[in-house]
Formats: C-alpha cells, structure tokens, sequence
C-alpha cells in the first residue's frame, strides 16, 4: 500500500470531499460578481488546502469537468491562466526547499501583466505561503496593495501566524476543517481501491480528517511509527531514544509522522487532564507547544532531524 502515488491536489480537486460550507461561500461570491481579489486559506497540515485552492481555481476557469478543455488543461499544468507557486523540490537532497525565495514568486509580475489567454479570470495560487522569505512576502504583498483586474490569488498556510499581517488583512480568510470520517472513507478508496479494512480503520483513526497525514501513515505499516510514539510516551533511555531516531528516519514520512503522533497523543492528554480537572493539562500542553516548535524549526531551518527527533523524545518522556 506505500508504494501507491497519492494523488496531487491538482487532480485530487477533481474528487473534493468535505469543505461544503466554505465551498458555497466562495460560489456564493462568485455568482453574486463580489469576488475579494485574494484568499488565505488556513487549515492544519493535511486538510487538503492545496486540493480546494485548485477545486476554486477550476471554478473561476471553467474547468470543473474532468472532460472539459479547460479541465484538461488544468490537469495537465498547462492551462495559460493559472500560476502556482510553492516550494522548489531539490532533487539531490530528495527534499523540498526550506523557503519560497523572491525568484520563486517574480514570475507573478510577468504572468499578471498579460491579459488572460481565455478572456477570463488569471489564478495565482501560493501554495505554503508561510514559507516565503521576507523579499517572497514583500513581493506577494505589493501585488495584493494594487490587485489587477479579473485576477485572483489564492495562498494556503497551515501557520497564518507567520504571515505578514498587511498580507493577512488584505485576505478573505477560510478556514478549513478535518474531514467528516464518512467524507475520509470516500477520499481514501480513491487513494489505495484494495485497502483492507483493518488498515483502513487505523488510519481512519489516526488520521483525524487530514488526507495527507492518511498518506504519510499509509506507509507506516501495520504502525510502526504508532507504536513507538507510544513508547516514547511510557519513557525510554538515551540509547533506546538514537535507536528510536534511526528507525524513525529510515521510514518515508517517519519524521513528519512521529512529530503529528506525538502531538496528537499530547494534546489528546491535555484535553483528558483538563476534563478531569488535573492541573497536569499545563504540562501536557506545554510539552505540546515546544515539540511543534522543535518541528517547525528543524523544517523551516534545516536544523538536524536525528538531534530534533531526540530533543522531542526528552521534552516528551518528562510528562
């Protein structure tokens, strides 16, 4: 089942599950003409921003038929009136850039300066709009101060904290919640048709309404990574934490799985101390909080991931 090629947003948003509320709003917008010039799409990682950017992006370009010419258009990456902007993938270092650069979004100002190739709208989508550095923001912002006419952008990010705030306030925000568990047993079959359903039970449950962690917890099989979040929890020792590390790094995911399960279970205690009345909520989400920002600094700044995955381990073991 880890070998199976999830699918991309682009073609995923052929398929859109779950999201109906904010899916009508933005209909609701367009069909009244009141279309904001720029929407920042919020949501945790995995909810599936990227894939409701491209479903909105086909609305505005006529392409929600997967037959249509527009449709196939989109599909295929060469429809003239849409740009995406994220991340570049380093193909040497088998990982994706730790920022979006100024080079990344300039192609924006040459793509907005044309009219649109189908006398419709022109769609930017910024996909991971946290990750722009300050000269990539300072960039977008400029364009969302002085907006063209009949064009939209559409920025995802699971931190819109870390957004500029003259970029956030110059948004209509969404923000998008887990999927419904009988919206994930939709999504899921289109992702891997012969899933057992006992594997599709421990995804459903760990998943929490998140496509894409569904996808990292696929090729953790029969819950390897689980199973030793689990551990970790009960206490272990310095040299059972480096074992735990490298088992962890040899798995595709590994690292970003084990960082979501241990804070899943984190929070999960909190929410149980603090239902019980224990003051040891405190702890528990402050453990929370420091493990997401060991995540988040080791992604965003290249820090090293075995001594992260340690530090979490330590920070962890001491609740």
């Amino acid at each position: 089942m880890s070998d199976a090629a999830p699918l991309s947003p682009r073609l995923a948003s052929l398929h859109l599950r779950g999201h109906s509320a904010e899916l009508a709003l933005f209909r609701g917008a367009f069909s009244k003409g009141r279309m904001p010039h720029a929407w920042l799409l919020t949501g945790p990682p995995g909810i599936g921003k990227a894939t409701f950017a491209f479903a909105l992006a086909r609305i505005l370009l006529g392409g929600e038929g997967e037959g249509s010419l527009a449709g196939r258009r989109i599909s295929a990456a060469t429809h003239a009136d849409l740009l995406v902007v994220e991340r570049g993938y380093d193909e040497k270092k088998h990982r994706y850039r730790q920022e979006i650069v100024a080079d990344d979004v300039r192609p924006i100002n040459a793509f907005l300066r044309r009219t649109a190739a189908e006398g419709g709208w022109r769609v930017v989508i910024v996909d991971g709009a946290e990750w722009m550095n300050r000269s990539a923001a300072n960039a977008v912002l400029k364009i969302l101060e002085e907006p063209p006419p009949a064009t939209v952008l559409f920025l995802t990010s699971s931190a819109p904290g870390r957004l500029l705030p003259t970029i956030r306030s110059r948004c209509r925000r969404l923000e998008l919640s887990a999927l419904s568990e009988a919206d994930m047993r939709q999504v899921l079959p289109m992702l891997w048709p012969d899933l057992p359903e006992h594997e599709l039970m421990r995804i459903l449950a760990q998943a929490h309404g998140a496509p894409g962690k569904a996808v990292a917890l696929s090729s953790d099989t029969e819950g390897g990574v689980a199973a030793l979040v689990t551990e970790v929890l009960q206490g272990v020792s310095a040299l059972r934490g480096y074992e735990i590390a490298e088992a962890v790094l040899r798995k595709d995911y590994g690292f970003g799985l084990f960082f979501s399960l241990l804070a899943d279970q984190l929070q999960s205690a909190a929410r149980q101390a603090a239902k019980a009345g224990s003051a040891h909520c405190m702890a528990f989400a402050t453990a929370w909080e420091q493990i997401m920002r060991v995540h988040t600094e080791t992604e965003r700044f290249n820090l090293d991931k075995q001594e992260a995955l340690i530090e979490a381990m330590t920070i962890a073991s001491a609740q």
